[in-house]
């Protein structure tokens, strides 16, 4: 159940969760350091075509599409990503496709038609079905959550279902937990998984803070039950999926045929990719249990953003963003001058990314049955395309030769956040940047003071004094600068 895309930078994802999933740091200017580990892999991916019934418009130009197409066959190349790409501006179709194996051991092809679990894009599911309960007034977002749960401990006495919805709550979140790997693969009851946290302590003041808490949206799961009377499952069959025409959509199961299912996989340290851990979906529940396709996340994004299935006071509501960019189960940000309201997801074999440019009408949906930062980097990428921006991928960026003497002024280290270090060091006419403890990773240089990574998409460029001396870096990656200023002394590197 990974966290939204706009957070820190080289992030990986494993366990149920990123803020975007359990989300840990790994690989400097990596969104996944999982995904440099493919690069040995041997998979052989194809691509196999398909359209969505409810529109037949043919691409804006075909210099969009092979662009397009071009990019997500990179990352296709370099065996970071297969799974299925769906780009839709308005009722126009401009990417509808099937990349690699939906099943590697029995040569299933992935195709539009196949289902992924989608993370912590449920969240967005998650959200919508508590504005429906606030509609039909079974509740207000902003009662307090003890109303309907009065044995709570005191420590909840102030906390808001809005809180919960904002991840501003201070619950802590369970998939952190060091229990948490034993327990993912037990059947549970939405009662148990409360009862994990219920009464820890609370990492902050209700509204203080942001801080993504899976638990949180266990609660509001929990409140959907108790106030609806059904279950999860059975409130969002009837409230959403069949409403909105989304056939291949629902909670996935460990026991159920679910037919085109995907299997799931995880990349190997050795190289290759090996099955991925297993995972009883009643753990998610709430946070990160859905499956569904591209195509009926197009369903989804057209009846959530074209007023399909909520009121226009309560579609406000829930995209309007409370602190760190964060709404109601959206992210709401701004890359390269654009709008855009999205989420990302990421459980065990799966990473997803579902976006919506409200501007232009423009959705890009990804999702893997890989885990790794594909799915963020391959969205950011098609909308600049679509939005006529430069695209340079990793494999098209030139190194130049510069005097390795400069490098000298480089090295260090530079905060990028409070506990995030990155350090860059010299090795003869080398340099190398590592984040906090993980492994070190070398950069190239393709002007003096502007350098790239060759495995990933990212770039840093030094910004330095009259002496030649970086007093900060800037990261660049997923149409977001993030500025790391030199630290000076001797200041400890988070682990």
């Amino acid at each position: 159940m990974a966290a939204p895309p706009a957070r820190a930078a080289y992030q990986t994802a494993t366990l149920v969760d990123r803020r975007y999933t359990v989300i840990r740091m790994n690989r400097i200017l990596m969104l996944a350091a999982v995904t440099s580990l493919l690069g040995a892999a041997t998979l052989c991916l194809n691509s196999r075509g398909s359209t969505i019934g409810s529109a037949g418009a043919s691409p804006q130009t075909p210099s969009t599409t092979s662009r397009m197409e071009q990019i997500v066959q990179d990352s296709v190349s370099r065996k970071v990503f297969m799974g299925t790409v769906l780009v839709a501006r308005d009722d126009e179709i401009l990417l509808d496709k099937g990349y690699g194996f939906a099943n590697l051991e029995l040569d299933v092809p992935d195709t539009p038609a196949t289902k992924f679990r989608l993370g912590s894009v449920t969240k967005e599911f998650t959200a919508a079905a508590i504005m429906l309960l606030q509609e039909r007034g079974k509740l207000s977002v902003n009662d307090l959550v003890k109303k309907y749960m009065p044995d709570a401990p005191a420590a909840w006495d102030k906390i808001t279902i809005f809180n919960i919805l904002t991840h501003t709550s201070g619950i802590p979140n369970y998939t952190s937990f060091p229990e948490y790997p034993a327990l993912q693969g037990i059947p549970t009851t939405p009662q148990k998984l409360v009862a994990r946290f219920i009464d820890k302590p609370l990492d902050f003041q209700p509204g203080e803070r942001y801080s993504y808490s899976n638990s949180g949206y266990i609660v509001l799961g929990y409140l959907i039950e108790k106030l609806s009377g059904e279950s999860y499952e059975k409130f969002l069959q009837e409230n959403i999926f069949t409403p909105l025409g989304m056939n291949d959509s629902g909670y996935d199961s460990n026991t159920a045929i679910i037919p085109h299912r995907a299997e799931g996989y995880a990349p190997s340290p050795t190289g290759g990719v090996v099955n991925a851990d297993y995972t009883d979906m009643t753990v998610p529940f709430a946070a990160g249990a859905l499956y569904s396709t591209t195509e009926d996340l197009l369903r989804w994004e057209k009846g959530l953003y074209g007023g399909k299935l909520l009121k226009p006071d309560s579609l406000v509501m829930m995209t309007t963003p409370f602190k760190n960019n964060y709404a109601f189960g959206l992210e709401v940000r701004t890359v390269n001058g654009h709008k855009v309201i999205n989420h990302g997801g990421g459980i065990q074999g799966f990473n997803t990314m579902v976006a919506y440019y409200p501007d232009d009408k423009l959705e890009v949906i990804v999702l893997s049955n890989i885990n790794g930062a594909a799915p963020q980097d391959l969205s950011t990428k098609l909308a600049a395309v679509v939005h006529g921006e430069k695209v340079i991928l990793a494999s098209e960026r030139k190194q130049v030769q510069v005097n390795p003497k400069v490098f000298d002024g480089y090295t260090g280290r530079f905060q990028l956040m409070p506990n995030v270090i990155v350090t860059v060091t010299r090795e003869g006419n080398h340099l190398f940047s590592q984040l906090n403890a993980q492994p070190k990773s070398e950069i190239f240089p393709e002007a003096e003071n502007d350098y790239f990574m060759k495995d990933v998409d990212a770039q840093i460029t030094f910004v330095t004094d009259s002496q030649g001396r970086a007093t900060e870096l800037i990261l660049r990656q997923n149409g977001q600068d993030r500025h790391a200023k030199r630290i000076e002394g001797d200041l400890p590197v988070p682990k």
